[in-house]
């Protein structure tokens, strides 16, 4: 499997000898997450599905970062503690991410969890000359680390003259960057340089040195933390550790909204708990999985309309093979056979190839078409499902897309219903017959009406059609 590594520029092989370490930068819990946050943590998803699916063992870790200016702005303004707030969207985040269908990372370390790995971190560059002391707080010296600018390919005299450089008189450097904010006002930690909290990058070195090691396999994120926060991640881990940081840094496209990137100052974010009141889940996945990760996609109502189609055959696919009966087969099962091998194929080798989901995308729509085909003509068997239905689960699982499950009890009330339609337009009592129909219809079940036959399908609720 190659995945294009920002900093090499190149698509690289990911190393699966043992396991597969992913660090990914998590969420500043000061507010809901939004559908930017869900791209790049879908993406992830996404990819640790596929490697597991292929017997590789991941480790993936990803952070809260829950101490922030942000975060102690959010908690003045409400009159409340930094803990209450990142407590409480801590607790909206598992609520939104689980009903997107997300695994849940193996760990979830927070920044407050780790000071004295911080505070050790920090003590490690002072000690070899990459840190100082100043009168606000700790810097690192960025000139000191010569490969600075190699990941987002910035060269230091053009950043010294940037717009994005903090100005801070107590800096030796305009460059040089925040480990320790000396401050007196809650949260504050002590240290031994004095009170104060820690600055945003050194808390990711400090996680994922701890519990991934030097050199582990994958760091990622968005694309938006490329510059400043990975390049000080690298700066301050390899001049800690003397060695390699990552080996691929993977970086996810924002979402923008009408061509504009979201931001809460244009009031133009689309929160998580939004997007899946309106859409759902399977369509957020399939909308976050239908551009390739390194690019923009436009948060568009169109396209969500039109994935809404394409999830509807994907439901119907499904119910026609578990539905099937054991009618005798009409169709080449060896040909059936070699366009389920095709697919799969196709799909596999599209997330191979710089985890291209919409080319992964496509292969699975062209098994449930022709699934759909076979059953538009009623050519669809119990033999044909058993075979096919390994294969459309395996692509749904790795792609976390989850069809609405019904009970036995339900199966029979539906059977049953059906069974008293089907004698009542025989009947010709077809008001009758309407009025079971919109009973069936109430339990958000569709009839299938074939030539022979009267199949049927539990479809997922989606907010903007009701």
């Amino acid at each position: 499997m190659r995945i294009f590594d920002t900093l090499s520029v190149a698509e690289k092989n990911v190393d699966t000898t043992n396991s597969v370490r992913i660090y990914l930068c998590g969420v500043t819990v000061y507010d809901e997450s939004h559908i930017g946050h869900a791209r790049t943590i879908i993406v992830f998803d996404t990819l640790r599905r596929y490697l597991e699916s292929k017997g590789v063992k991941v480790n993936l870790v990803q952070n809260f970062t829950d101490v922030d200016d942000k975060i102690i702005n959010r908690a003045i303004k409400e009159n409340t503690s930094a803990d209450i707030i990142s407590t409480r969207y801590i607790k909206n985040y598992f609520n939104d991410f689980d009903k997107l269908n997300v695994k849940r990372a193996d760990l979830y370390p927070k920044a407050t969890e780790h000071i004295a790995d911080m505070i050790s971190l920090i003590s490690g560059l002072i000690d070899k000359g990459f840190a100082y002391v100043s009168k606000n707080g700790v810097y690192f010296a960025v000139l000191k680390f010569k490969e600075y600018g190699k990941l987002s390919k910035k060269k230091t005299d053009e950043l010294i003259s940037g717009a994005r450089v903090e100005v801070d008189e107590t800096k030796k450097d305009p460059l040089d960057f925040a480990l320790w904010k000396f401050s007196e006002d809650s949260p504050t930690w002590d240290s031994p340089w004095g009170k104060g909290r820690p600055g945003w990058h050194i808390e990711c070195s400090a996680m994922s040195l701890k519990y991934l090691g030097s050199d582990f396999e994958i760091h990622g994120g968005g694309r938006d933390l490329i510059f400043p926060h990975h390049e000080n991640e690298i700066a301050q881990s390899e001049s800690f550790s003397g060695v390699n940081f990552a080996k691929i840094w993977m970086h996810v496209g924002m979402v923008t909204i009408n061509g504009e990137k979201m931001s809460k100052s244009l009031g133009n974010t689309k929160s998580i708990d939004h997007v899946l009141k309106t859409w759902g889940p399977n369509i957020v996945r399939l909308f976050c999985l239908s551009g390739h990760y390194t690019k923009p996609i436009d948060y568009s109502e169109e396209i969500l309309k039109e994935t809404i189609i394409k999830w509807r055959q994907v439901e119907n696919c499904y119910f026609e093979m578990i539905l099937s009966d054991d009618s005798k087969a009409t169709e080449d099962l060896d040909q059936i056979k070699d366009i389920m091998q095709e697919s799969k194929t196709e799909f596999d080798n599209a997330l191979d190839s710089d985890f291209n989901t919409p080319l992964a995308l496509s292969a699975f729509f062209k098994l449930v078409k022709y699934i759909n085909q076979l059953a538009s003509s009623e050519k669809i068997t119990r033999k044909i499902s058993d075979m096919v239905f390994p294969t459309f689960q395996a692509m749904s699982s790795i792609l976390g897309l989850q069809i609405v499950q019904v009970t036995e009890d339900e199966k029979n009330q539906i059977s049953n219903l059906i069974k008293q339609r089907n004698e009542l337009r025989s009947q010709k009592k077809f008001q009758e017959a309407d009025e079971i129909r919109k009973q069936i219809s109430d339990m958000n079940i569709t009839l299938i009406d074939h030539k022979t036959k009267t199949l049927w399908m539990k479809q997922e609720k989606i907010g903007i059609e009701n």
